[in-house]
């Protein structure tokens, strides 16, 4: 495994998630495909998607509802894509679905490692690695973001940091995907600003690595903690996602 392998994993894997190739992340104008159901797809998108939009850098690709390929077009091909994920511009995007009962929903960032910086950090707990059968006591809120109750099936993989016999942080993986397994993490509030998520991060990416999995990470764009512990762990921006959600379904998320 080296950088370039796990980038052309992580794109194969969005082009399955997507509808599309792999290399249509790598073209100077934008794309647009339909959007399927993939049994490859990872195990959380809700297909078919009525609107995704992915970004690796150097084009949109768009995976759509064909009903709105004319609202899509004319957006992804007005603005460049490095502002079609911002706003102001995101308004007219939304502005545009609203008229169809539909808004946007989730924006995201994901990360992948860099071989060159990812290495095993320390913090000073003990570190031990857990197995699906360790989980079971832990889904609380406080390990929410390192495992999903919805999916218990999926957490495969995981390193959790001791404080005595008291679990104070959890890095979890979800085998998300057959290539890629998805890290999240969680550290108790007393024990935060010691260096923990950093170093359970960084051990937990290691092991993915040694099952032949791609680790890759994400996190909301505004969720500033989480992305500097991704670049401490040894991870670096990756891709982008914006989906398109009906009303209902943000309305219900938002009660």
């Amino acid at each position: 495994m080296d950088n370039q392998k796990i980038w052309e994993i992580a794109k194969r894997q969005s082009a399955i998630d997507l509808n599309c190739r792999a290399e249509d992340f790598d073209r100077a104008h934008p794309v647009i495909v339909s959007s399927a159901a993939n049994p490859g797809a990872r195990k959380y998108l809700e297909l078919p998607f009525v609107c995704n939009l992915v970004s690796y850098g150097n084009n949109i690709v768009a995976s759509i509802d064909s009903r709105y390929e004319t609202i899509v077009r004319d957006y992804i091909e007005k603005y460049p894509a490095e502002h079609c994920m911002e706003t102001p511009n995101l308004q007219v995007l939304n502005d545009a679905f609203s008229a169809h009962d539909l808004r946007v929903c989730f924006m995201a960032e994901y990360f992948l490692p860099d071989l060159s910086f990812l290495k095993p950090l320390s913090c000073d707990f003990e570190m031990r690695i857990l197995y699906q059968p360790d989980f079971a006591g832990y889904y609380t809120p406080a390990w929410s973001n390192a495992l999903c109750e919805k999916r218990k099936e999926l957490d495969v993989l995981g390193v959790g940091a001791y404080d005595g016999d008291t679990l104070v942080g959890l890095a979890g993986c979800s085998a998300d995907c057959d290539s890629m397994w998805q890290i999240g993490v969680d550290v108790l509030p007393a024990y935060r600003r010691k260096g923990i998520a950093s170093a359970l991060t960084s051990r937990l990416a290691l092991e993915i690595l040694k099952h032949g999995k791609v680790p890759f990470y994400c996190c909301a764009w505004c969720n500033v903690k989480s992305a500097r512990n991704a670049v401490k762990s040894g991870f670096r921006p990756a891709w982008v996602e914006m989906t398109v959600k009906s009303r209902a379904f943000i309305e219900q998320m938002i009660l």
